[in-house]
């Protein structure tokens, strides 16, 4: 990536700020700063260039990328269960997407960083006390009280410490046996199991064969270490600049300066102005950038934020994650896909079906209706095949856990079963049986997809 000598990673700092705190301790905030400035990155400029070099292949058509974890990470509940279980079940639906696509499945996990969450109000009320808005465990504390929802960079130093620890766990189950192709496909025929499940049962079968003839010919995680390990990435939201400048850094190799806080990071839908702080930090970072876009991205402003973020034009560099929601895709997504297409961008397009569709339930609890989430990506995936450009990828605010804080699907949660387990800080997930049937319906369309292009070319 060729970057300019103009930028440097502290100039977002003269550029206008939003969803950003302002911290009342100025000197507590320079020596938090100063000191994750010291500490090892993350992550690092080969991981980082390999993903993007993955990303590429999915905005051609040749891999899929599945992006999902927590809406937002949390200290209290952080534990190696909770990160095993979300790593398990995106195994399990990265297993089920290669199968109905066909190629590599691109795995990044919102893992490892997703601390920071922007808000649609500055602050909240409640019984007529009004308080800062909880913004995320690397900010302030969802307790409401004064005290909690102050700003305090010392949280900076737990998310660092907690991202570390996430990385080096997903690192070992990545490498270490645990992600071995036969263990992942026994965990899924478990989910098709139930009556409930019956209709996905075919598809499994059909990857059993497959993996039963690897087996006879020879093909095993024995003598195959490809089929025994996995690469998985971390993404989350560069929202903290603060935190993010602290772990940038230039690498020795190349010169290039890398986000050394995740491997892949996004720009959200609130915080994309083209001359504001979080596009000017991103833009000069080598890592795979993600841009969300919501209804109101104008054609104009997606063509400068094109061009500040990828001024090479590099496939893999950015991935626009469409997030419009169910019954709105049309209305949106074809005159964005046409502006890409009158630049001759090379972008990503990938699919958040979850942020649109947000509601509240009859019982009060924030939820997003299983049905909405899929009607969206469908929708998403009606619109490419009618434009003739490639659906790279979906992106899912989703856990390995059994929460029940969205509603419907297989397990058919209802509005009524939302308090049994509602657990999130902020935004419902999708819990893992939900997520996984996600992923049989979307081998689905990927799997018709294919065999168009097959008809077309033939």
């Amino acid at each position: 990536m060729a970057q300019t000598s103009t930028w440097s990673k502290s100039d977002w700092r003269a550029k206008p700020r939003v969803q950003m705190p302002d911290y009342p301790d100025a000197e507590a905030l320079n020596a938090v700063e100063a000191k994750l400035a010291r500490n090892p990155l993350l992550v690092f400029a080969g991981e980082a260039r390999t993903l993007k070099q993955e990303l590429a292949a999915a905005g051609r058509g040749e891999a899929f990328l599945l992006q999902g974890g927590d809406c937002a990470e949390s200290f209290a509940d952080f534990n190696s269960d909770a990160i095993r279980d979300t790593f398990k079940v995106m195994l399990q639906m990265a297993m089920v997407l290669t199968f109905g696509a066909k190629v590599p499945v691109v795995k990044v996990g919102r893992m490892a960083g997703q601390f920071a969450k922007p808000r649609s109000a500055p602050t909240e009320t409640k019984e007529g006390v009004e308080l800062p808005s909880y913004r995320g465990d690397i900010i302030n504390e969802l307790v409401f009280s004064p005290e909690a929802r102050i700003p305090n960079p010392q949280k900076m130093l737990e998310a660092y410490t907690q991202s570390a620890a996430t990385l080096n766990l997903l690192r070992a189950f990545s490498k270490g046996g645990f992600a071995d192709i036969h263990r992942i496909h026994s965990w899924t025929l478990g989910f098709t199991d139930g009556d409930s499940a019956k209709q996905y049962r075919d598809m499994a079968g059909r990857i059993q064969d497959a993996l039963d003839f690897m087996t006879a010919a020879g093909l095993t995680s024995d003598n195959n270490a490809e089929l025994a390990t996995v690469d998985f990435y971390t993404s989350h939201e560069a929202l903290l600049l603060e935190y993010e400048e602290a772990l940038c850094r230039q690498d020795s190799l190349t010169g290039d300066w890398l986000a050394g806080s995740g491997h892949m990071i996004w720009i959200g839908d609130r915080t994309r102005q083209p001359d504001g702080a979080h596009v000017e930090f991103c833009r000069g970072v080598l890592n795979p950038i993600g841009l969300k876009c919501g209804p109101t991205t104008t054609e104009d402003d997606l063509k400068v934020l094109i061009d500040k973020l990828n001024p090479d034009n590099e496939m893999g560099r950015l991935t626009l994650i469409a997030r419009f929601g169910a019954g709105q895709v049309a209305d949106h997504l074809p005159r964005l896909i046409r502006v890409t297409q009158q630049m001759g961008a090379n972008v990503v397009w990938t699919c958040d079906a979850m942020h649109g569709n947000t509601i509240k339930s009859s019982t009060g609890y924030k939820t997003r209706p299983f049905d909405a989430v899929l009607r969206e990506v469908r929708e998403f995936f009606a619109i490419h095949r009618a434009e003739g450009t490639v659906p790279g990828g979906v992106h899912f605010e989703m856990t390995g856990q059994d929460v029940t804080e969205c509603t419907g699907g297989v397990r058919a949660v209802t509005d009524e079963d939302l308090s049994d387990r509602y657990h999130t800080a902020c935004d419902p997930r999708l819990n893992a049986s939900q997520s996984l049937e996600l992923a049989f319906l979307v081998a689905e369309e990927l799997s018709g997809l294919r065999a168009e292009r097959q008809r077309a070319a033939s």
